[in-house]
């Protein structure tokens, strides 16, 4: 679910420095750092822009795809995402490319919350309609998401033992098995955001506002992004969310939900590494998480 390599030391100094030597008409605009990240490390730039540089092994592969499709996506999603708008090329100062991307205003939703739950429901219905089309033959498919989940069973296990609650397990195995069993995805691969979870969307006002880190895009089953039902929205919206998506089927809400058990177990064991300072750790993953999983249990399995 992660990029497990070594990170590289970042500073406002050397993002500066990289300004100055390729893109020195930007050189003059504030940078601040921004708080987070995984695979990339963010830089406010000015006010409308923020430069992108990877900080682990896997995360230059992962900026060139967005640089590829993110302009490609862009135009037809009705939320804010981050589009790139100029490339910083690997020099003796920082050995990988990076990039200056548009900035999507908000707070990451796992530092704040949604109180309009319908309208964020119908704002996260319509972006997903928009963003799951046919994928052309070229788009990427990815190596560690997208699988139907009877092919994740190692993983969810993993999570499982890790950190599944006190009396929870038995629900929570229950939806993994009902997903595990439900049919695969027979349509079209569709354009999936693949890795939509609290700190990877912004809100603003009490709803959904836009939509960042697309490095994990690839073309498949979007019953990964719809997972975000239970792992976004507030409770008692996805119902709501289902209905105004209007393409998911039986089978692939199935999927979807038991993709958003393994999706909030994943963030509560993260949640825990950052209780405990470990690596990569992100303290405020865990109540996200378990949030999350309470409303993966709590929900009904909703039919069409």
């Amino acid at each position: 679910m992660a990029d497990s390599g070594i990170e590289i030391e970042i500073s406002a100094d050397l993002v500066r420095e990289l300004l100055r030597e390729q893109h020195p008409d930007l050189a003059g605009l504030a940078v601040r750092e921004v708080a987070g990240g995984w695979g990339n490390q963010m830089w406010r730039l000015g006010d409308e822009l923020a430069v992108r540089m990877p900080r682990t092994a896997g995360a230059p592969e992962l900026l060139r795809k967005e640089c590829r499709w993110l302009p490609v996506l862009a135009p037809r999603l009705p939320l804010p995402v981050p589009v790139p708008v100029r490339i910083g090329e690997p020099s003796a100062r920082f050995p990988k490319p990076w990039t200056i991307m548009t900035w999507v205003p908000g707070e990451p939703l796992d530092q704040g919350s949604i109180s309009r739950g319908d309208h964020a429901a119908d704002a996260l219905a319509g972006f997903l309609k928009a963003l799951h089309a046919q994928a052309p033959e070229d788009a990427p498919i990815s190596q560690d998401r997208g699988d139907h989940p009877k092919k994740c069973t190692d993983g969810f296990d993993r999570f499982f033992h890790a950190v599944v609650p006190d009396g929870l397990a038995d629900g929570v195995r229950a939806v993994w098995d009902d997903a595990v069993a439900a049919p695969e995805w027979d349509g079209p691969p569709v354009w999936v955001h693949g890795d939509l979870h609290p700190a990877n969307v912004v809100v603003s006002d009490g709803t959904l506002s836009g939509v960042i880190d697309f490095d994990a895009m690839f073309a498949g089953d979007p019953a990964w992004d719809l997972a975000a039902a239970w792992v976004i929205l507030p409770a008692g919206t996805a119902a709501r969310f289902f209905d105004a998506y209007a393409r998911a089927d039986e089978a692939t809400i199935r999927r979807a939900r038991g993709l958003a058990a393994l999706k909030s177990l994943f963030l509560m064991l993260m949640g825990r590494n950052g209780d405990q300072g470990l690596p990569g750790g992100k303290p405020a993953w865990g109540p996200a998480g378990r949030a999350a999983l309470d409303r993966v249990l709590k929900g009904d399995l909703l039919t069409r």
